[in-house]
């Protein structure tokens, strides 16, 4: 793997927000990542929720870090299930990290933390991230209208999903 996951940590504050930062134009309008302290600080607050894991993606061989892949509204019980946010550094686009970062993400979703389902929102015209979830093994199930307020507008996402295949596994 060139890849590996760990849980994002305060002291990551400087080369998370040096990445986002170089990266803009890439996010925009998909995305609005922490761009300084004070929504650094309010990430880290949120993904230290008993419901929502922020996992940095780090290269094998440096260390640095090249994307993050949010594990959000963690659904216990008989749901067993969560949203995934994910995105990537422009300086490390197009080799194949998220792939790699996805896989890990399953694995981990589906052993470590029990869970059965992970969903994955994407606005229609991103083409890159719904490829790549496909790639991914996750399944198309539909359209949400107007799903989430990015950018100053409610913005459609198609709703595509990966699942727990065990068949031994109940909550």
């Amino acid at each position: 793997m060139n890849v590996f996951l760990r849980t994002v940590e305060s002291s990551d504050a400087k080369e998370f927000l040096a990445l986002m930062r170089a990266s803009r134009t890439l996010h925009n309008p998909w995305i609005s990542p922490p761009l300084d302290g004070r929504t650094f600080d309010a990430y880290l607050s949120r993904v230290s929720q008993p419901d929502h894991e922020g996992l940095l993606v780090c290269e094998t061989n440096t260390e640095n870090i090249v994307g993050v892949v949010n594990i959000n509204n963690i659904v216990r019980s008989s749901f067993l299930s969560a949203s995934l946010g994910y995105y990537i550094g422009q300086a490390y686009l197009g080799k194949g990290y998220m792939l790699e970062a996805l896989t890990l993400v399953k694995k981990y979703a589906f052993t470590t933390q029990g869970l059965h389902r992970l969903e994955a929102n994407i606005q229609p015209d991103n083409i890159r991230s719904i490829n790549l979830v496909k790639r991914s093994g996750f399944v198309y199930e539909g359209l949400s209208k107007n799903y989430l307020y990015l950018s100053g507008e409610w913005r459609d996402h198609e709703r595509w999903a990966t699942y727990d295949t065990r068949t031994s596994l109940a909550p």
